[in-house]
C-alpha cells in the first residue's frame, strides 16, 4: 500500500494566506521554520484582497394608489400630496404626474376637497368633500368611498358613506353596504336590505326635476 502526498501549490498557498488576511487570522508558520512565531495579520496589506463592498441605500420610490375618483371633472379646490409631484404648469397649460404613497386605509382629511363638478358620470373610490354637482350626470359611490358633500347629480348610486343632503333629479340607489346621513330628494329610490338611512326623504315633482 503507497501513500501518496502531494507538494501545495504556491497559487494555492497564496489564496489561502490572502483569504486568512482578510479576515483577520494569524499567518500560518513556514515550512522550513516550524519554530517561526506566528504573526498577526490585522496590520498586513494584501494587495490581492477583495473590494470592500459598501450598501447603497435603494432610491425611495412610491406606487401609485387608487385614483380618488375616476371620471372627466371640473375640479376648484384642495389635493394634498403625500409623494412625488414632477411636471411643470404655466401659463399656457403644462402637465403633472403624482406618485403618492400606498394607503391601506383613508386618512383623518379628505384626499379630495373643494367643487366638483362633471357631466356624464363620477365614480368616487376615496374620500371627498365638499360639494358635488351634475346636472344630467351619475354618481357612484363605491363600497369603501366616502363623501363629505353636498351632493345635486341625475342619478346616485350609494355603495359606500355619504355624509351630506342629496338630490337626484332621476332616482337614487341605496345598497347593502351604504351608510347615507343626510336628506334625500328625488323622484325615485330603491333601498336594499342592509343599508342605514339616517334622513328624510322626499319625493319630487317630476316637473321640477
Amino acid at each position: 500500500m503507497f501513500e501518496v502526498k502531494r507538494k501545495p501549490n504556491q497559487t494555492q498557498i497564496a489564496r489561502e494566506v490572502g483569504t486568512a488576511a482578510r479576515l483577520g487570522y494569524p499567518q500560518p508558520r513556514p515550512a522550513s521554520r516550524p519554530d517561526a512565531p506566528i504573526v498577526p495579520l490585522h496590520n498586513t496589506v494584501v494587495t490581492n484582497a477583495a473590494p470592500l463592498l459598501v450598501p447603497v441605500p435603494s432610491e425611495r420610490t412610491y406606487q401609485t394608489r387608487t385614483p380618488v375618483i375616476t371620471g372627466e371633472i371640473s375640479y376648484k379646490g384642495m389635493l394634498p400630496v403625500d409623494g412625488l409631484l414632477t411636471g411643470q404648469l404655466g401659463a399656457s397649460g403644462g402637465t403633472l404626474s403624482v406618485k403618492q404613497k400606498t394607503a391601506s386605509c383613508f386618512a383623518a382629511g379628505p384626499e379630495l376637497s373643494g367643487e366638483i363638478s362633471f357631466r356624464d358620470m363620477l365614480r368616487v373610490n376615496g374620500h371627498i368633500a365638499g360639494t358635488v354637482y351634475s346636472k344630467a350626470g351619475t354618481l357612484i359611490v363605491d363600497n369603501s368611498a366616502r363623501v363629505d358633500a353636498n351632493v345635486e347629480v341625475g342619478i346616485a348610486i350609494i355603495s359606500g358613506t355619504v355624509h351630506g343632503d342629496i338630490v337626484a333629479r332621476e332616482r337614487v340607489e341605496i345598497g347593502p353596504t351604504a351608510r347615507i346621513h343626510g336628506n334625500i330628494w328625488t323622484r325615485s329610490i330603491s333601498i336594499k336590505d342592509g343599508a342605514v338611512f339616517d334622513g328624510l326623504c322626499t319625493m319630487i315633482d317630476e316637473k321640477l326635476a
